[in-house]
């Protein structure tokens, strides 16, 4: 096969300029050389799921949205955000394309704590809080399915991509199975959060071959979404909406999310019905597991596990490489992003199914979104979300004791968890003197960025990092390595080991 016959291949790795070598390398394995590759019809095979993560581009740091499992596989080097600068180009490149306009840099917290575009993303209004209303069985109160419900039982939309349960079964909250719902039933399948990484995206090929679908709702975290986006315009579609939440540190599989309970809440996996479970961003410093002792999901029961108690090397098994490469906490390139990261607790009593969320609008199609959910009676509006306390120091002090980075730096590491009673009176003190609602988000973003800027600065080099972060995040590291310390000699470590 000649290069110049390549370039003739009808996909976009041309992009109307010569292709690096990798582009070249990535094209001849995805199209596999085949016969009518060479001979100009080019038939795009899907990558097997059982082969990740070995046989997929980003290999370990594959985030197994889904695209490569589609004839759409085609797009991988401009859709990943994996893959070379993906998380920058993504953000940076298509968040006006998206929006209108890039975010405002320079906004940052004010004086009544309310959250601010530079870390947040862009907003067509102030973050603020909200509730679901008459969604049953959900991970939290039914945002996300009440909005998902409204448009689809209103026609704004003909279809939703969300991920459902695999199965009805005892592990069914942790086994994400992707549908494209055109009924109510199916949307309702969407139901809870499952903690491993979810191929959103493998019913593109059933929604390509689905030319009765005009209009479309995508829901899915930030990896994913960015995906979306950058082959939205090869879909055909006349009206896309994208329903986002906040996402950080999935487990890689299904079974290293039950392996995460099994070792951090063994009696609860052994004798009741596991619901979910949530590393709560609520600013209590503990996992909430949702659970009932009768399989019956209206006698719900929370147990309530400091962080410091989990064990020393859950980050190992639990966390997905993907995510510690990941930039985009805050979904930045959905219309409207539901999360709980700067939601108030209320009470000692916080509970998940009866707390509120966060609900940010990035543009008019989000505000088209939101109104058909309240229209319907689907979505109960609270008032702005702020914020209260300092943050920095918490996210640095959190990056500098993490079991993670201690294994980049060659520090000591935590093999156990506090006992149950000291970690408790820990994450009381915590949450008394730490930062709440929006401010805790801060700190929750400042960390993840910071610790995922080690380890890509650890994995790749300086040079590629510098490609790989969005300007915000960069912002961020560099506020830090300005001012910080402790943070300062964390970065010169890693570097010292090239």
């Amino acid at each position: 096969m000649s290069r110049k016959r390549l370039y003739n291949l009808p996909n976009r790795f041309i992009a109307c300029k010569k292709p690096t070598n990798f582009e070249l390398i990535c094209a001849l394995l995805l199209a596999q050389c085949s016969p009518t590759a060479c001979l100009g019809t080019f038939s795009p095979k899907p990558i097997d799921a059982n082969s990740w993560p070995d046989k997929f581009p980003a290999k370990t740091h594959c985030s197994k949205c889904g695209l490569c499992e589609t004839k759409y596989v085609t797009h991988v080097v401009e859709a990943c955000a994996f893959l070379d600068d993906g998380m920058k180009r993504n953000i940076d490149g298509l968040e006006s394309v998206v929006h209108g306009r890039r975010r405002k840099a320079d906004a940052h917290e004010d004086k009544h704590g309310m959250a601010d575009e530079a870390r947040f993303g862009v907003m067509h209004s102030p973050m603020f809080l909200a509730r679901g209303k008459g969604i049953s069985n959900a991970q939290w109160t039914g945002c996300v399915t009440g909005i998902a419900v409204s448009m689809l039982e209103s026609n704004m939309v003909d279809a939703v991509v969300c991920i459902a349960s695999q199965d009805d079964g005892a592990d069914d909250w942790s086994t994400p199975e992707p549908i494209l719902a055109r009924t109510v039933e199916d949307v309702m399948r969407g139901r809870r959060v499952k903690p491993a990484l979810a191929p959103s995206l493998r019913v593109l090929d059933e929604l390509r071959e689905s030319p009765d679908i005009k209009k479309l709702l995508f829901c899915g975290v930030g990896c994913a979404v960015q995906a979306f986006r950058a082959i939205q315009g090869e879909l055909g579609l006349e009206e896309v909406f994208v329903l986002g939440t906040n996402c950080a540190d999935n487990s890689p599989t299904p079974e290293a999310a039950r392996e995460f309970l099994r070792r951090s809440v063994p009696n609860l996996v052994e004798n009741d019905t596991i619901l979910g479970y949530e590393f709560s961003q609520a600013s209590d410093f503990r996992v909430h597991v949702k659970y009932t002792g009768d399989d019956k999901a209206a006698n719900i029961s929370y147990e309530r596990l400091p962080y410091f108690c989990l064990p020393g090397d859950v980050a190992q098994f639990a966390i997905a490489d993907a995510c510690l490469a990941c930039f985009d906490y805050t979904n930045a390139l959905a219309d409207v992003v539901v999360g709980y990261m700067a939601a108030p607790i209320g009470s000692n009593n916080f509970q998940m199914h009866q707390s509120q969320q966060t609900v940010t609008v990035r543009n008019t199609r989000g505000e088209r979104m939101i109104q058909c959910a309240v229209d319907a009676g689907r979505l109960e509006i609270g008032g702005a979300a702020s914020g209260t306390g300092n943050h920095e120091k918490f996210a640095s002090s959190t990056v500098s004791s993490d079991n993670i980075v201690q294994a980049m730096v060659g520090g000591d590491m935590k093999e156990q968890g506090m006992p149950r009673f000291l970690g408790e009176v820990m994450a009381t003190i915590m949450t008394g003197v730490g930062p709440k609602g929006v401010n805790f988000a801060r700190y929750s973003i400042d960390y993840h960025v910071l610790r995922n800027y080690l380890h890509v600065l650890d994995v790749w080099g300086e040079d590629a990092t510098k490609k790989k972060l969005p300007d915000y995040a960069r912002s961020i590291v560099k506020s830090y390595l300005d001012t910080d310390e402790t943070f300062q000699r964390l970065v010169a470590k890693i570097k010292s080991k090239k």
